[in-house]
């Protein structure tokens, strides 16, 4: 191989190392709904579990983003609201000074949805059998739980407190945009 060859495969090789995940934008659907992504929030690798993986910039002064996952299960699959909201609030470890877990609804048109927030040390621990996460001090968790005609879609917005507070406009405006999929 010559010299030229072996500068531009070099070239080509560190041009697509540790390249940023694809920008997302457009709508996306589930359930029976369809929704708006914020700009500036990324693709994340893909799950079994999951719909769609997005991340949210990072607050300065914090080593990483939010991280939203979206979950659809089937009609009648994933259990109820309330259970998964428990499951959630599970997940978050209140730490001393910390604001209680809260919850709401609200209809996004004629969409339920039940909003639930979170803060303090995060596990991460899915269900049945799943093995904790390394416990991750000063997080929030900000989730949303639309009530689709196919069945509902589970959005969980989770990061370090700065992180989620800047992100946290972006994911209601994301609830906001919820709407019956064509």
């Amino acid at each position: 191989m010559t010299f030229a060859a072996l500068l531009v495969l070099a070239q080509l090789a560190s041009s697509h190392a540790g390249a940023a995940p694809p920008a997302v934008d457009g709508p996306t659907a589930a359930g029976g709904l369809s929704w708006t992504l914020p700009k500036g929030w990324t693709g994340a690798p893909a799950s079994s579990m999951r719909v769609a993986t997005y991340r949210t910039p990072a607050a300065p002064d914090d080593a990483e983003g939010g991280e939203v996952a979206v979950f659809y299960f089937g009609p009648g699959q994933g259990g109820g609201v309330d259970a998964n909201v428990e499951r959630w609030f599970a997940q978050m470890t209140p730490e001393a000074g910390g604001k209680k877990p809260a919850r709401s609804r609200m209809n996004v048109g004629d969409i339920p949805v039940t909003l639930c927030t979170a803060e303090g040390t995060y596990t991460g621990a899915m269900g049945m059998g799943a093995a904790p996460s390394a416990p991750k001090k000063g997080f929030v968790l900000e989730g949303a739980i639309a009530e689709g005609p196919a069945g509902a879609v589970f959005f969980k917005l989770t990061g370090p407190k700065k992180s989620v507070a800047k992100a946290k406009p972006a994911f209601e405006a994301l609830v906001k945009s919820l709407r019956r999929a064509p």
